[in-house]
């Protein structure tokens, strides 16, 4: 495993002597426009894994993305090999059709310490709901990103992360009512704790988010980039291009017949796969 490879992966060129906040941020913002969230695998007849080799193989080597568990995870020793003191956790993501959170901690995410301040790093939850920058942890402070205003909330020893986001302008009358258009300008993302995780604690959740008729990843085939304006989706076969404007997002939505997913995959995402990808969109709780 090689930083400057993964370095290559992600564009960064700038000097990685010194751990500071800068840094952090520019690596951070990198990744989400570099590598896609994406659960891909599940829909070709592979297997996930929290080996991290695995992974860095995948990401890095392969050009590919991941789900959090693989994104965050390959992140965390990024941190490690940059001289950054950070704490893995764990946290439950909100189920907007139950109204509740998760009962399991399906989403892995990284805390840094720098000068004695925690900041949020969370390099793979996809599409509209991305931080593109680390978040100071400061309860109720907003902190503005293209995406949108983000805020952490904190009651007890739980933190939850919420967004507020700008009305969507879809410009393709179809989708007008598709389920994956949220239009909820405030929406709950994930809550955790500040226990530290160590791979072992996501083990029983992976293997079930990728084989239980119940969990999102195997109803939706979902991949999701960042972009300099917006975001880039293909769910299902439904591609979205989300343009963030200041007023409201403007969100172009069409469907790929099955012949031109692999060209899409490319020439959006930049993802060529080794297996054929069997495309899902069952009702799920997965909104844009």
């Amino acid at each position: 495993m090689d930083l400057q490879e993964y370095f290559k992966r992600i564009g960064f060129t700038g000097l990685f002597n010194k751990a500071d906040l800068t840094t952090l941020c520019t690596v951070h913002k990198l990744h989400v426009m570099s590598v896609p969230f994406e659960n891909l695998s599940i829909h070709c007849g592979e297997k996930n894994t929290l080996d991290l080799k695995v992974i860095y193989e995948k990401i890095v080597i392969d050009h590919r993305g991941g789900w959090c568990c693989e994104n965050n995870l390959l992140f965390s020793w990024v941190l490690r090999e940059m001289g950054y003191k950070f704490t893995t956790l764990g946290a439950k993501v909100f189920n907007s059709l139950k109204n509740d959170f998760n009962p399991m901690d399906s989403h892995l995410i990284n805390v840094v310490d720098i000068d004695g301040k925690p900041y949020l790093t969370d390099v793979s939850y996809g599409v509209s709901c991305q931080i593109w920058q680390p978040l100071e942890m400061i309860a109720g402070k907003d902190q503005t990103q293209p995406p949108g205003v983000f805020r952490l909330l904190n009651e007890g020893k739980r933190w939850t992360l919420e967004k507020t986001g700008r009305k969507p302008l879809i410009k393709n009358e179809d989708f007008a009512n598709s389920s994956l258009v949220d239009k909820r300008l405030t929406k709950t993302i994930y809550s955790f704790l500040l226990t530290p995780r160590g791979v072992d604690h996501f083990l029983d959740t992976s293997e079930y988010l990728q084989t239980s008729c119940e969990s999102l990843f195997t109803q939706k085939s979902i991949c999701s980039l960042q972009t300099a304006t917006g975001f880039r989706a293909l769910i299902g076969w439904t591609y979205s291009e989300v343009l963030f404007n200041p007023e409201e997002d403007i969100v172009e939505m069409k469907d790929i017949p099955d012949s031109e997913i692999i060209i899409v995959l490319k020439e959006k995402f930049n993802i060529t796969l080794r297996n054929k990808l069997t495309p899902k969109n069952n009702k799920a709780s997965y909104k844009i």
